[in-house]
């Protein structure tokens, strides 16, 4: 799984300076703050105060990549679930050991099988797009390391995710399971055909980039869903895409801004 914002200007990169000042460390364990205070993190997230600073900050250089990006987006802020589970979710758990100093950088970074785990301000925005909400069944292609899963997680009624690279789906499955997370189902296998026998679901979130959004997925999304996918040439700058069907089963496109996504790849 890869994606990183592509050709606007210089949103990608984690900035040296703190927008926010943190005084009191006790307080982040209980509340962060955007217009209103909301509660976010777990026992365990605050046991690990090493990375608790920086993972607010991840999500601050998030903030600002958003109103940088409402242009394109359509939005000058996201949903505070989306926000809320940005700041609790652990990224440095589902980043190899090697890296982990690195996990709340917002750039992509190596997983493994020449994947990576996406740019936390692409995983937050295609989260937001999806426009779900806590009653929402949601599927996502490309498991990866399954750090969007677990974002989806903290949102959604339940998640259903496949990866067709075996080794890095039951690593996933194990770090979810290890990390609570009863909500999220994990397969492995071909994407490109979705998993039909748990749909239809309200939203659809694709994490590899194909040349065309593939027709199974469109006819696995609930009227009035969405399906967000970058769709371009592998190796080229794609466009990140939402499909929204209607209550007729009639389908529009529009594209949001341009991203590079590893290749989707398929079972021979």
């Amino acid at each position: 799984m890869d994606a990183v914002l592509a050709g606007i200007g210089r949103v990608g990169t984690m900035s040296r300076k703190r927008s926010r000042r943190v005084t009191v460390k006790a307080a982040l364990c209980a509340a962060y703050s955007r217009s209103i205070f909301i509660v976010l993190f777990a026992v365990p997230a605050c046991s690990q105060p090493e990375f608790l600073d920086l993972r607010l900050q991840m999500v601050t250089e998030i903030e600002q990549n958003v109103r940088d990006t409402s242009e394109f987006i359509g939005r000058e802020a996201l949903d505070d679930t989306v926000i809320a589970a940005m700041a609790k979710v652990p990224r440095h758990e589902f980043v190899p050991i090697p890296q982990r100093h690195l996990s709340y950088l917002n750039q992509p970074l190596p997983i493994g099988n020449g994947q990576t785990i996406s740019q936390p301000y692409i995983v937050a925005l295609m989260s937001d797009l999806a426009n779900i909400d806590g009653s929402s069944i949601v599927l996502e292609i490309g498991t990866g390391s399954g750090y969007q899963a677990a974002i989806l997680a903290e949102i959604v009624e339940h998640v259903y995710t496949i990866e067709i690279i075996e080794s890095l789906g039951r690593q996933a499955r194990d770090t979810l399971n290890r990390l609570g997370y009863e909500n999220v189902t994990v397969e492995i296998g071909d994407g490109y055909r979705g998993m039909p026998e748990y749909g239809p679901f309200d939203a659809i979130i694709v994490t590899a980039a194909p040349d065309h959004a593939p027709e199974p997925l469109i006819q696995q999304l609930r009227p009035g869903g969405r399906l967000v996918i970058p769709v371009g040439t592998a190796g080229a700058v794609q466009s990140l895409q939402v499909l929204r069907k209607d209550t007729a089963g009639r389908v529009s496109r529009t594209d949001t801004i341009p991203v590079r996504f590893v290749p989707f790849t398929r079972d021979d």
